[in-house]
Order: structure tokens, then C-alpha cells, then sequence
């Protein structure tokens, strides 16, 4: 059983996340998240504690950033893109429970007020802004650190509100590499 409540889109996620674990749901029925969700969200947070794990998509994001912002010290996962796609549907609900088992494994809590142990001169050197093919490596990068995938300033964002270290990153890097990305 997992202690913390999960967030989730909608019905069909739950299910989902019922294959893979244990666990408790809280479902904000899409993007129009209301102050109604957002309190049940709240109160959970105080007392269990809270994962967000929307869909990797732009409705998923914007989900994920509402209830951030408006709930401190959440947890998040990510389940990558190409593991929650089914014919051409993304969303948490196409995840396989292994796939759902791994984004949990690996969540990341968000460090409020945290200072960037990564700055944007290690990304541009890193090829993850204004490289050919920066946007691949990005998402790659972010499948290997469990952060999701993002554009360059949410990137950074990310890596330091995770506090993702310089030999994490580095780690990936050479991931990347040895890849050939």
C-alpha cells in the first residue's frame, strides 16, 4: 500500500493505478481543476501525503503545475511518453502497471526555494538548448532521470526544484551519449 494519495486526471487512470499498487486516488476530472479538488487535494497532502501523476502530455502538465503551485511540498512522478502511448492515445491510463510501478519507484519531491545545482551554461554545453537535436535529448534525459519531458526553461526548472545533483546529471549525460544522441 502506498501511504501517499495519488493525483490523477481521471476514472480510466485510476483503474490503472489500481492494476499496478495499492494505492488511494484523488481524480481531478481534466484540466478544469476546481477549489473544491484542489482543498480535497490539499487536506490529503497534510495528512498522507501526495504523488501527482498526470498524463505526459500538455493538459497533464498543466495539471501537474496547477496543483504544484497551489499545494507546497508535492511529490511527483512521471511515467515517459512512449510508456503511456496506445494507438496513438497518451495518457496514465494506457501505462502498463510495470510502467506505473517504476514512474512510483521513482519519485521526485518537490524542494521549495531551492537554489540550481545545474545552471544553463552546463545545459548549453550539455546539448540540451540550441543543439540540433536538443529537444531528443531532452527527452531522453528526462526518461532517465524519471522528470519527464520538458523544454530547455522547464528543464532547468525541474532539476533544480528536484535538486537533481551534477553527478545525476552527469550520469545521464554519459547515458546519452553511449546512445548516440
Amino acid at each position: 500500500m502506498i501511504k501517499e494519495v495519488i493525483v490523477v486526471e481521471g476514472r480510466d487512470d485510476t483503474v490503472a493505478i489500481k492494476r499496478a499498487v495499492q494505492a488511494d486516488t484523488i481524480e481531478t476530472g481534466g484540466s478544469a481543476i476546481n477549489a473544491t479538488t484542489i482543498r480535497k487535494i490539499a487536506m490529503a497532502q497534510k495528512r498522507r501525503g501526495i504523488i501527482i501523476l498526470t498524463d505526459p502530455d500538455h493538459a497533464g502538465e498543466r495539471i501537474r503545475k496547477i496543483i504544484a503551485s497551489r499545494v507546497p511540498g508535492c511529490k511527483q512522478a512521471f511515467i515517459p511518453e512512449a510508456e503511456a502511448t496506445r494507438k496513438g492515445d497518451i495518457g496514465v491510463e494506457n501505462a502498463s502497471p510495470e510502467a506505473i510501478r517504476h514512474a512510483l519507484a521513482r519519485v521526485h519531491t518537490t524542494v521549495e526555494d531551492a537554489r540550481p545545482l545545474i545552471d544553463w551554461e552546463d545545459l548549453i554545453d550539455a546539448g540540451m538548448i540550441t543543439h540540433p537535436r536538443a529537444a531528443s535529448r531532452r527527452m531522453t534525459l528526462g526518461n532517465i532521470l524519471g522528470i519527464g519531458y520538458c523544454n530547455g526553461k522547464q528543464l532547468h526548472k525541474r532539476l533544480t526544484m528536484f535538486q537533481i545533483s551534477r553527478e545525476e546529471f552527469a550520469a545521464a549525460l554519459q547515458q546519452i551519449e553511449s546512445e548516440g544522441l
